[in-house]
């Protein structure tokens, strides 16, 4: 929310909007995309129209995620797979495709607490020419992915401009499907690019919001996700989330916003892990803008653009990444 030196506008703002607003991850699709690239998505997509109030209620969501995994990478390096004879003694990944969609559902208990659930369903098109293969081979996976339970604490502040998050991301999403078409038919994908990890992690995260003036309103938000346990050969890498954004608040019923999004996740591990072509750190810049479609009905649309990034070993990477979404609070 605010500190104690912006009680004027922070009552200006309360008059003109009932709900206090929230950063949170509910927002956040973990999104192990590929085989041997991790895309960093750390977009909180929803910040204009998240209001938890500090009143019992739900407040659904609804997103939608675009983003085309095209280019191949080494460290800081864009690399070009005409460089590449084959069949080569490594796996030349061709690209991914993501169409991913997030359903949460928040229900604010009471005044300090709150818990939300975050259901992925996930679209994904690989193609790649595996090591000693000159063919390419396809895979195609749809289904739910890992669901999230995260509670809220909201009271370490008289405004709830503080916040802690806890809580599980649970396997639920299948993580044994195998290539569809090609040399690799048959054959088990990495579980890197499957729909779940097949493991429990423990999600921890901090919130600060608040106002800088009449007219603008600030967020800081961090959140680590650590695996508990291996499942079947393979551990997920441990991974932070850091988000920083800004929004103007008077454009009437349009909402502008702009987020810096830091995403770091180190190497997974195991038998059945790919762990030279795992771990990576990225830097997003994401403009914004939040829609308000009725009394309780908002919109939001935002595209992410790579700034910096550095991947271990080869990944394919994303040019930009898309979102749109919808949320209603009852």
């Amino acid at each position: 929310m605010h500190s104690d030196t912006h009680s004027a506008p922070l009552a200006s703002r309360r008059n003109r909007r009932p709900l206090l607003f929230a950063i949170a991850a509910l927002g956040l699709l973990p999104a192990f995309a590929d085989a041997c690239s991790t895309c960093g998505c750390s977009l909180n997509s929803d910040w204009s129209s998240q209001g938890y109030a500090t009143s019992r209620g739900w407040h659904l969501g609804l997103r939608q995620d675009y983003f085309d995994q095209s280019q191949l990478y080494s460290g800081t390096d864009r690399i070009s797979r005409s460089s590449f004879a084959l069949p080569a003694d490594e796996e030349v990944q061709v690209k991914t495709i993501n169409r991913n969609t997030l359903l949460n559902a928040d229900y604010n208990i009471s005044r300090y607490w709150g818990v939300s659930f975050q259901l992925p369903y996930e679209d994904r098109y690989h193609q790649t020419i595996a090591e000693g293969d000159t063919a390419v081979s396809t895979s195609d996976a749809r289904g739910i992915g890992d669901l999230r339970v995260v509670m809220r604490y909201q009271g370490l502040s008289p405004d709830a401009g503080l916040g802690l998050q806890f809580g599980l991301k649970l396997a639920t999403g299948r993580f044994k499907q195998t290539f569809a078409a090609g040399p690799q038919a048959g054959e088990r994908l990495d579980r890197g690019l499957q729909l779940g990890t097949g493991t429990t992690d423990a999600l921890l995260g901090v919130y600060k919001f608040g106002y800088l003036g009449q007219s603008v309103g600030y967020f800081a938000q961090g959140m680590a996700e650590v695996a508990l346990n291996a499942r079947d050969g393979f551990r997920p890498g441990n991974s932070v989330n850091v988000n920083f954004g800004l929004r103007y608040l008077d454009a009437g019923r349009f909402t502008p916003q702009l987020q810096i999004n830091l995403h770091s996740e180190r190497r997974e591990s195991g038998s059945q892990s790919d762990r030279p072509n795992s771990g990576a750190t990225y830097a997003y810049l994401s403009p914004g803008l939040g829609v308000k479609l009725g009394r309780r009905l908002d919109a939001y649309a935002f595209v992410q653009l790579p700034v910096w990034q550095r991947v271990n070993g080869l990944q394919l990477e994303p040019r930009r990444l898309w979102s749109l979404g919808v949320s209603y609070r009852f």
